[in-house]
């Protein structure tokens, strides 16, 4: 079995890739009410700041700020992922895997994260969540995406940075 090694540092700013299990689904964006409803009540159970955030069709990408006494992101992504897949139905090609251990193949088992270095990285973050729905293909500019933090934030990127280094 993997060992995983995460990077614990309460009060951190983390940027975060959960996906699908079904990389063609558009799950997240049909259900996106739910999706929001379990942050919501994850971030009621285990507070931490969401500074910018993109909810694509399979894909979901956050940049979350840790409470200043504690860390755990883990549990966190435990409880919203299983509060979102509670309400959905389970997947139709269940691998046996996933089955053997009563999930239900809504989400990859694992996620990935990124701690926040410094200012220049967490705009490079920023850009990067913005710029997710044009560089999926979904729409022409950021703003047009209607499942993202630059609504909130109002950003609006010129198209020579949607492209990161």
């Amino acid at each position: 079995m993997s060992r995983y090694r995460r990077l614990y540092v309460p009060g951190a700013t983390y940027f975060f890739t959960a996906r699908l299990l079904d990389r063609r689904s558009d799950l997240l964006v049909r259900e996106v009410g739910l999706l929001r409803t379990a942050v919501a009540l994850t971030r009621k159970r285990w507070p931490f700041q969401i500074d910018a955030a993109v909810v694509l069709p399979e894909v979901v990408h956050m940049i979350w700020v840790m409470p200043a006494d504690d860390a755990d992101f883990s549990k966190r992504w435990r409880l919203l992922k299983s509060a979102f897949s509670r309400h959905v139905a389970p997947a139709i090609n269940l691998p046996a895997g996933y089955a053997a251990r009563g999930e239900k193949g809504i989400w990859q088992r694992r996620f990935w994260e990124h701690m926040i270095r410094d200012a220049a990285d967490l705009d490079r973050h920023r850009r990067l969540i913005h710029s997710a729905p044009v560089q999926a293909g979904l729409v022409a500019r950021p703003q047009d995406w209607p499942f993202s933090s630059v609504h909130r934030d109002g950003v609006v990127h010129d198209q020579r940075h949607a492209l990161l280094a």
